[in-house]
């Protein structure tokens, strides 16, 4: 049996303007296996074989391969299958529980990573094609049940935390990429592809995820400090549950946040693309791993600052915003001259060249933007979601919406003049475009939005 003490888990101190109101409860000593930091480091581990070892091979600048422009397309074919996947994902949560559904989503890393093999080694094509497609299908399920899990398993003043241990996971895969791959091309001063030998590691790796998503808690099962039950199940029809995902995506609040979720998201390609082309295979392995430190450094940051109870809910979702936002308007100016200069420069930087500095830290505050971008969209569809069920279906969405821009994002930049300057350009477009609708957004979260967080936990306690 869980014990308890008088300590209260959550605080009452008086919220300011319309905030739900915490409720007091007795602290409960929950059983390590059934702990919320329990199954923050299954679905870690999860992540960390699954999309952090697919982090891994993209770090390493596209895919590891000399030419950005066929694993960008493979990756563009991947999140298309994955918009579908994610749409359709609440589907299987009802037909296999959410534990099922983060098993399945991890069965198709692996084969995009024999693909990317056979390509280095062989210069097979049509494997990295078929790899990026069972990759599609099964990633689409994984992202929006880790995410769906991410929101609802923690307490509330754990939220932030939760997300900053488990994406430490993500970029812990980039660290391992880049560590491998340093010290197998640490001699190799020119641009070109990786050694062969690091997929072995990655596919190895990979083929672990489905066994270590059964070490996950069923909702059910898991026991929070505040002992208030996990609920996170589908409990409509198919048809009903399609007719409410859409409905949702379509909803005001939804729509004013795509365009800070595509600005957010979009990135990735450019940033990796950037990498393959203007830099030495050492060099991008150097990038990779240090560039995943300082993502999991700025990201756990960020999640103690979300969970910080002396500021309002309001005060901490308005400050992100602006400190977030506004570096990555910075990142964007500092982009768009360099691209400028490198497409008729034309370098290829290794660390001992002059000038590596400015394009290499660039590179490293890129994964770090990425990092807190992406922490901070869990952050906005958590105070969005208004039951249980709305946390699985807003995950879906928000996994689905990322899929789209990232498809795009992939796609265009696997065309010459995208990945030279292009993708820069309209990346720093969509983030001028993300600012006033993200901000219309954000200025209610702790106002007219309250804290939806906590107004589930209510509802779930039977509190009022």
């Amino acid at each position: 049996m869980a014990s308890t003490t008088s300590k209260p888990e959550i605080s009452t101190e008086a919220p300011s303007d319309s905030e739900a109101h915490p409720i007091t409860r007795e602290y409960v000593k929950p059983k390590w296996y059934r702990s919320t930091f329990y199954n923050a480091l299954i679905l870690g581990i999860c992540n960390f074989l699954a999309p952090g070892i697919w982090g891994a091979m993209n770090s390493l600048g596209a895919g590891g391969a000399a030419k950005p422009y066929l694993v960008n397309g493979a990756n563009a074919l991947t999140f298309c299958l994955m918009v579908v996947s994610c749409f359709f994902s609440p589907i299987l949560v009802k037909a296999v529980g959410i534990k099922g559904a983060l098993i399945f989503g991890t069965m198709g890393y692996a084969p995009y990573a024999a693909g990317l093999y056979t390509n280095n080694r062989f210069g097979t094509e049509w494997f990295v094609l078929f790899g990026a497609a069972l990759c599609g299908i099964s990633a689409g399920v994984f992202w929006m049940a880790e995410a769906a899990i991410a929101l609802a398993y923690p307490e509330p003043h754990n939220q932030g935390r939760f997300l900053g241990f488990w994406l430490s996971f993500r970029v812990g895969g980039q660290v391992l990429g880049g560590a491998i791959n340093l010290g197998l091309n640490a001699t190799n001063n020119k641009a070109g592809k990786v050694s062969y030998s690091v997929y072995l590691v990655f596919i190895a790796l990979q083929a672990l995820g489905p066994f270590a998503g059964l070490l996950l808690n069923r909702p059910h099962k898991v026991q929070r400090t505040d002992g208030i039950p996990v609920k996170l199940a589908i409990t409509q029809s198919s048809l009903q549950e399609m007719k409410a995902v859409t409905k949702l995506f379509f909803s005001r609040n939804f729509l004013l946040i795509v365009p800070l979720i595509a600005q957010g998201v979009y990135s990735e390609a450019v940033m990796f693309t950037f990498q393959s082309l203007w830099f030495s295979v050492r060099a991008r392995a150097l990038g990779s791993f240090l560039s995943g430190i300082v993502a999991i450094i700025s990201g756990n940051i960020l999640g103690a600052f979300l969970d910080y109870k002396k500021l309002s809910i309001k005060t901490r979702a308005r400050g992100a915003f602006f400190t977030i936002l506004g570096l990555q308007g910075v990142w964007w100016i500092w982009a768009t001259i360099l691209v400028t200069d490198f497409r008729s420069s034309r370098p290829t930087y290794d660390w001992v060249d002059p000038g590596f500095g400015k394009g290499f830290a660039l590179f490293l505050f890129w994964v770090a933007g990425f990092q807190l971008n992406y922490m901070y969209l869990y952050f906005v569809v958590g105070e969005l979601a208004r039951t249980d069920a709305e946390v699985v279906r807003i995950a879906g969405l928000l996994r689905g919406t990322e899929s789209a821009v990232q498809a795009v994002s992939y796609g265009l930049n696997s065309v010459n003049i995208f990945a030279d300057v292009g993708g820069v350009y309209l990346n720093f477009g969509l983030w001028g475009l993300a600012l006033l609708p993200g901000w219309l957004v954000v200025k209610e979260i702790g106002v007219s939005l309250g804290d939806r967080k906590l107004e589930r936990e209510v509802e779930d306690s039977g509190g009022h």
